[in-house]
């Protein structure tokens, strides 16, 4: 196909991405078409589908854009290159770990009848493989940007990320639920600094201000998924979270 022009559309079809990658690989100069038309059509032949499955491949390797640029025009040696392919190769092999690990955890869990903490279903999946997408675009067609911006925060953090994260919100929930158990108010200075760690744990994945902050614990009581996960550590903690938070929200968050 020496001499054979193919469209936006073929090519798209062809390397199976989407019209758009194509045009955002042009906008930002990785990817210029050969020519285009007076309507704006982009064309591509040979040169353009060869350096096209270079950076596919380098996608594949998990490098950014910016990095792929440096490496196709030259800037960055071969050598480098690999050593950058290593770093990628050795950042999945932790990702396949914590992947394994969290499936034996739900084995264990399933086997004991007791229900995962929602925080560590996901943890391994790769973040662009289809359940991850898939997952992402759940969250966001319901919670809209605050989830695309919690899944963009975490969706390269490392094991021990995950662990400090997942650690930090079992504490502040383990303080709220013994606060809980013993009945003390919602608005007591010792629930208000229990929540505030809370806060602190959400913000690891999203800054919520007191309206949705308030709203998030709304649905840690009406989400029949949160409701089960909070009522199994203590009966009447789904509302008490909800009502606590609130409180906070009202009492530290609103100015």
């Amino acid at each position: 196909m020496a001499d054979q022009v193919l469209s936006i559309v073929q090519v798209a079809r062809l390397a199976k991405v989407t019209s758009r990658t194509l045009r955002h690989y042009d906008e930002i100069g990785l990817l210029p078409p050969d020519h285009t038309d007076p309507s704006g059509r982009r064309f591509y032949r040979r040169e353009q589908l060869v350096r096209l499955q270079q950076i596919l491949l380098l996608r594949e390797l998990g490098l950014g854009l910016d990095r792929i640029a440096e490496i196709l025009s030259g800037s960055v040696s071969q050598a480098e290159g690999l050593r950058l392919h290593r770093k990628w190769l050795l950042a999945e092999r932790d990702r396949l770990d914590r992947l394994a690990a969290t499936v034996a955890r739900t084995i264990t869990e399933l086997e004991g009848g007791i229900e995962m903490q929602v925080e560590r279903m996901f943890e391994g999946f790769a973040p662009g493989s289809e359940k991850a997408e898939q997952l992402a675009k759940e969250a966001a067609d319901r919670w809209g940007d605050t989830a695309t911006e919690s899944y963009e925060r975490s969706k390269n953090w490392s094991k021990e990320k995950w662990d400090e994260v997942n650690r930090q919100g079992s504490e502040a929930t383990a303080k709220l639920a013994e606060l809980a158990k013993a009945g003390v108010p919602v608005d007591d200075e010792r629930v208000l600094d229990a929540v505030a760690g809370h806060y602190e744990w959400i913000k690891n994945h999203w800054t919520p201000d007191a309206e949705s902050y308030t709203g998030l614990g709304r649905a840690y009581a009406e989400d029949e998924r949160f409701r089960r996960q909070y009522e199994a550590v203590h009966p009447g903690f789904a509302e008490y979270l909800r009502d606590a938070i609130a409180a906070f929200a009202a009492a530290r968050l609103t100015r």
